[in-house]
């Protein structure tokens, strides 16, 4: 029998109730301590077996993992003792950063426009025929305000198979001659364009053969405009001009019969206002009165066609100058230069048959397009060199008074007053 008092409940010698009780009083202040609602504690882990890890959550309650509350794995509200709240699959998707994506495509954008253009660039200046030395040129006059071009179509045939003579009219004479001449001034007043018929009687001056070096005396020898040009080329054409005008030459620009005709229907065609019908066998040509779209067949017809005019050369020198700057109109608009299916074909076609001085950069043949736009727009004025009448071998006198007036006024880049034929 046990010497311990009966009110221990057979208890051992440290309190404990026997089969692991517990004595109430104990219980009782347990319980008390824990908080009221709290279940009973759980039950001491058997020996030998290693105690699960336990944590107390927000509510004073200790917690294990889902194994042991009761939670499946890979449930809804929550998965495994890895996975994140909200289950197996990944949470909801982040908004996107539409700042930051509308960046770096235009970032993208602007990166690929400026690689275009620069290659563009380049493939264009490598295609200009810069074959004109104006440093050729002797006894130049001084230069003034703003930029001067000699604009010239040639009746070149160069690279135009039989067939193509044919088609457009244009004979198979050899070498090539001044089919037109214009003088573009570009300035901060308005821009000027001067057609020069090619009839104009001038003065060959003392000049440097192009080819030779050879100096040649003048002698006061007169002959027509495009005279000049036959004799010894481009140089001697702008040397002449500057000599009977005072006017500096800056840039000088010439395209041939066939160059012009691609380019016209590179941009597929030009629209033209033409007041009255007309024919010229020569030519070509056969238009009826009225707004209408020209291939580079009848552009061609158009702007060399003299015959049929009772003004001659007058008139076809106003009607050169109107469809020029048509085409420059055309040709410098979003259509054409946003669009790279006509952008290329357009520059090709004009670059490979267009010939340029020395110094001619892409932006100066761009200044030059664009100022003829200007003048299609009413921003400048286009007129004929001034003529007093025919001179005694009957080629075009020019109005010395007002040739003077107008190269003055070229000069200073004031508005010009003076008007032509």
């Amino acid at each position: 029998m046990s010497d311990w008092p009966q009110g221990h409940n057979g208890g051992d010698r440290h309190g404990r109730g026997s089969a692991g009780a517990e004595p109430e009083g104990a219980r009782v202040m347990r319980q008390v301590q824990r908080g009221p609602g709290a279940g009973p504690r759980p039950s001491a882990p058997s020996r030998g077996v290693p105690s699960q890890p336990t944590y107390t959550d927000g509510y004073g309650e200790d917690a294990h993992d889902g194994y042991n509350t009761g939670q499946v794995y890979g449930s809804p509200g929550g998965g495994g003792p890895h996975e994140p709240p909200g289950g197996r699959g990944r949470g909801p998707r982040p908004a996107p950063n539409w700042r930051r994506r509308i960046k770096w495509t235009a970032i993208t954008v602007v990166t690929v426009l400026v690689v275009v253009s620069v290659g563009t660039y380049f493939w264009a200046d490598s295609k200009l025929k810069r074959e004109v030395d104006l440093s050729k040129v002797i006894d130049r006059p001084d230069g003034g305000a703003g930029t001067n071009y000699l604009i010239v179509g040639s009746d070149s045939r160069e690279g135009m198979s039989a067939e193509e003579k044919k088609k457009l009219h244009t004979g198979s004479a050899e070498g090539k001659r001044t089919d037109s001449m214009m003088i573009l001034h570009v300035g901060d007043n308005g821009n000027t364009m001067i057609s020069l018929p090619r009839d104009s009687n001038v003065t060959i001056p003392t000049f440097k053969g192009s080819e030779s070096g050879k100096t040649f005396q003048g002698t006061g020898r007169q002959v027509k405009l495009n005279a000049a040009y036959a004799e010894d080329g481009p140089e001697l054409l702008v040397r002449t001009v500057e000599a009977n005008t005072g006017l500096r030459i800056d840039h000088y620009a010439e395209i041939g019969f066939g160059g012009f005709a691609k380019i016209v229907d590179a941009v597929g065609g030009v629209e033209m206002d033409i007041p009255k019908a007309f024919k010229d066998k020569k030519s070509g040509a056969d238009f009826q009165a009225g707004k209408q779209t020209l291939n580079g067949e009848q552009a061609l017809a158009f702007v060399r066609t003299r015959y049929a005019f009772a003004g001659s050369d007058l008139d076809r020198t106003k009607n050169q100058q109107k469809f020029l700057a048509a085409l420059a109109s055309q040709t410098a608009t979003p259509s054409t230069i946003l669009n790279p299916f006509k952008l290329y074909p357009t520059l090709g076609s004009g670059l490979d048959t267009l010939t340029v001085d020395k110094d001619m950069s892409l932006w100066d043949l761009a200044s030059m397009f664009w100022a003829m736009k200007g003048i299609t727009g009413g921003d400048g004025k286009s007129m004929n060199m001034p003529i007093s009448g025919n001179a005694a071998n009957g080629n075009l006198q020019w109005d010395t008074a007002k040739v003077k007036t107008l190269v003055n006024e070229l000069k200073n880049d004031e508005k010009v007053t003076v008007s032509g034929n």
